[in-house]
């Protein structure tokens, strides 16, 4: 944890005329999923100084003291000129209007959306803003032509790229960034980055592959590019190619995956987007593509398209004045007309005092027949780290149930061949020991049962451990996370008290004694031993991930027992 550091600005030049202000925290910002890691993030800005002065992207409200105070030490206000907004959202108000009150002349150059919101954001102000309808040019002097490109995403639909042809740098907003904050300014060693990227193109990213893709061939369109100036994290120069070659391998595979989900989702606060984006990140976790969209700037086709195609879809609202806002009933009223009977549904919304908006839509889809995934999601206010992982296991869930339905009719239409019976009888032989995972991220507990448990090195003492990519606590197995090994006893009944099926967020430990280790998580007190671990690395295999860990502490709990080994009839599942 970075909690011994304050806040604050590293100015860094990088470019002709050009510096980036990133605003830095060490603790982790916000309770969204993208956050979870909590390895800190930077918010960086970026400032042009050519004959005409703009500055790209100012940090949101937890910024915004340290920040000004920065530009101040560094910019007559009197000579900046345009502010460029990669994305706008209600949380850079405050600088926003703290950079009005010091430079009242600023025009803002933003995508229609963005204009949108700003002028509803700042109802009582006269705004000079530029708006860019599809791309643009700012020329602001000695070379500095920008290329000002829309690139609008159902997350992010006020989305604008800037390409500046004279230091041939790309700001990229919300693409190829990373929350991680660091005193490196740019990626040397970027493969020591490489699992923060993944994680935070899964949790931003995975549910929009179409909308990236079509991205990522703007993008191809720009050259040369010296590095991207991300809107997180270290900028990326040393990776590039090999960062731009991965987000089209992800969103490629994402958008192939054989099962599809209908995302619809509106939100007043950001509060319902929040849970949407827990959902969307369940789902991706599971193998299924997400078509995740934003009924506030969604055309009718649009969502009726995606719905008929859908495996599944799930509708999520605020709740304005007793009902869901028109976007949510119109797109209701497609899904009642347009969606059979027979794809799997559900429901979410967040609220603040009442919650009609999601028993509405809940009953209107129960009286049309639909069967559900898993009972309605009611949020009161914003959701915290417990909620939002609550939410990823019940997506995870739908995404089983998909999954099984699949199954079954595939049984009907085809049967197994006796070679690849053979096969898995052969691979079912491969045995492992019994053993509970209990590891603990902040207020979140969790667990699972393994057998798929190998030592993997002497020195220094390390096992790996294969976790499914739709297991509830794989999101808890991250580089830097720590976990207990629970070695189970043969003949005792921990083994059927995990197999059993357990409730999205529910506790796993509820019933059992246990013991809490000094790493934070929980000991078995029945178990025959336990090791406490934490991970030092992770590869991706198929369906799995590959834990590798280090054994930091362990002790025997019973001298006369005999480990628990797990025989299987088949390698086909567990």
């Amino acid at each position: 944890m970075y909690n011994s550091k304050a806040r604050d600005v590293q100015v860094f030049l990088i470019g002709n005329d050009t510096k980036v202000l990133r605003s830095r925290t060490w603790d982790r910002l916000k309770f969204e999923v993208e956050y979870s890691l909590q390895r800190g993030t930077t918010a960086n800005s970026y400032l042009i100084e050519a004959d005409q002065v703009a500055i790209i992207d100012p940090p949101g409200e937890s910024f915004t003291a340290n920040y000004l105070k920065s530009l101040e030490d560094r910019l007559d206000f009197n000579n900046l000129k345009y502010v460029i907004l990669g994305h706008f959202n209600a949380n850079r108000g405050a600088t926003i209007k703290a950079l009005l009150e010091k430079a009242p002349q600023i025009t803002w150059v933003c995508s229609n959306p963005a204009t949108l919101a700003l002028r509803e954001f700042f109802p009582e102000l006269t705004l000079n803003i530029l708006t860019v309808k599809s791309e643009e040019k700012l020329d602001l002097g000695r070379g500095h032509e920008l290329q000002l490109i829309t690139a609008p995403t159902p997350r992010w639909p006020d989305g604008l790229l800037t390409y500046d042809p004279c230091s041939q740098i790309l700001f990229t907003d919300k693409f190829f960034g990373a929350h991680v904050c660091g005193d490196q300014v740019f990626d040397e060693g970027w493969s020591v980055y490489s699992e923060d990227r993944r994680f935070y193109y899964d949790c931003l990213h995975a549910a929009q592959p179409k909308k990236i893709l079509s991205i990522l061939d703007k993008i191809a369109e720009l050259s040369p590019i010296e590095f991207y100036a991300t809107g997180h994290g270290p900028l990326v120069r040393y990776g590039m190619n090999e960062l731009t070659n991965l987000y089209r391998q992800w969103s490629e595979k994402q958008k192939s995956q054989d099962l599809n989900v209908a995302l619809l989702y509106a939100s007043a606060y950001g509060n319902t987007a929040s849970i949407a984006h827990a959902i969307a990140r369940g789902l991706t976790r599971s193998g299924v593509a997400v078509e995740l969209i934003n009924c506030e700037h969604a055309k009718s086709t649009e969502i009726q398209t995606s719905v008929e195609k859908c495996d599944g879809f799930i509708i999520g609202s605020p709740t304005l004045g007793g009902h869901a806002p028109t976007q949510i009933q119109t797109a209701l009223g497609i899904i009642l007309n347009t969606a059979s009977t027979n794809k799997l549904a559900g429901v979410f919304g967040s609220f603040g005092w009442s919650g009609e908006a999601v028993d509405l839509i809940a009953d209107k889809l129960k009286d049309a027949g639909y069967q559900f995934g898993f009972e309605p999601i009611r949020v009161k206010f914003k959701p915290t780290d417990i909620t939002l992982q609550t939410c990823e296991e019940t997506a995870i869930d739908f995404a089983q149930m998909l999954r099984r339905d699949q199954k079954r009719r595939a049984l009907k239409s085809t049967s197994q061949s006796a070679s690849a019976d053979r096969t898995a009888q052969a691979v079912g032989r491969l045995v492992g020991s019994l053993c509970v995972v209990s590891c603990r991220r902040g207020e979140v507990v969790s667990g699972m049962l393994a057998s798929w448990v190998s030592q993997a090195t002497f020195t220094p003492p390390g096992l790996t451990v294969a976790v499914a990519r739709d297991r509830a606590m794989e999101s808890m197995t991250h580089i830097g996370d720590r976990f207990v090994l629970n070695i189970l006893d043969e003949g005792k009944q921990l083994r059927k008290h995990f197999m059993k099926k357990f409730a999205p967020g529910e506790d796993r430990f509820a019933s059992l004694s246990t013991t809490e280790a000094s790493n934070g998580c929980l000991i078995l007190n029945d178990a025959l031993a336990y090791l406490e671990c934490e991970v030092k690395n992770r590869m991706e295999c198929g369906d799995h991930w590959v834990i590798y860990a280090q054994v930091q502490n362990g002790k025997l709990l019973n001298n006369e027992g005999v480990t628990a080994v797990h025989y299987r009839k088949t390698g086909t599942f567990y």
